[in-house]
């Protein structure tokens, strides 16, 4: 029996090895914690050209965005995260408390939190797909869940199935560690694809094309 290499079979069996190895190198490259913002970003990036009718080598041009991506990804990632943990504690606080003031205060912090998390998804992919300063990164990112709201939602849920999932099915662990990371950035690249072609005109004006032939 001969193997056809170019059949559909064998094409999918490749790209969900890839996708595998692609899950694992990005957990790897996030244990130091501080490389979270450069690996997301690279992530984001290598998947939202795949998500492009399938162009670039998904692991070599992972670690090639890595190293460009570090800087501004890193930047991007604290300047975003320091505030949404500060909101996320403000929340915890308040909901700790009982009355009405407190509860108004706690659904308000975590509203905050929701929108810092959809501005830092948009600021690491912008990082990794459009040419920009980091100021008119950072902007861009913070106004990117206001023009698009329904986008914006939709890319929130997708993090927020797999945690879900995580809850009601703990065995699902598994997939997580295996293709969850990565299947989950293709998803998020998805939308954000269309996100990024809606605002051409807008705030996401400086669409990138120096990535996309890696």
């Amino acid at each position: 029996m001969r193997i056809d290499p170019d059949g559909r079979t064998v094409q999918g069996v490749t790209v969900l090895i890839l996708f595998a190895v692609l899950n694992v190198l990005y957990l790897l490259t996030c244990l130091p914690v501080v490389t979270i913002g450069a690996a997301t970003s690279s992530l984001l990036e290598v998947t939202a050209r795949y998500a492009d009718h399938e162009r670039g080598d998904l692991v070599r041009g992972y670690v090639a965005a890595l190293r460009r991506n570090a800087a501004r990804g890193t930047a991007v990632f604290l300047a975003l995260t320091v505030p949404l943990l500060m909101l996320a504690f403000a929340g915890a606080f308040w909901f700790s408390m009982t009355g009405v003031a407190t509860a108004v205060a706690g659904i308000l912090s975590i509203a905050g939190v929701a929108y810092l998390l959809a501005a830092l998804v948009y600021g690491l992919a912008l990082v990794g797909t459009h040419t920009a300063a980091l100021g008119q990164t950072l902007r861009n990112a913070l106004l990117l869940p206001l023009a698009e709201p329904v986008r914006t939602g939709a890319l929130l849920l997708i993090p927020a199935v797999g945690v879900s999932l995580l809850y009601v099915w703990p065995a699902s662990m598994v997939l997580a560690l295996t293709i969850g990371f990565s299947v989950g950035a293709y998803l998020c690249a998805l939308v954000l694809r269309s996100t990024f072609a809606r605002q051409a005109g807008g705030p996401a004006a400086e669409r990138v094309s120096p990535h996309s032939g890696e």
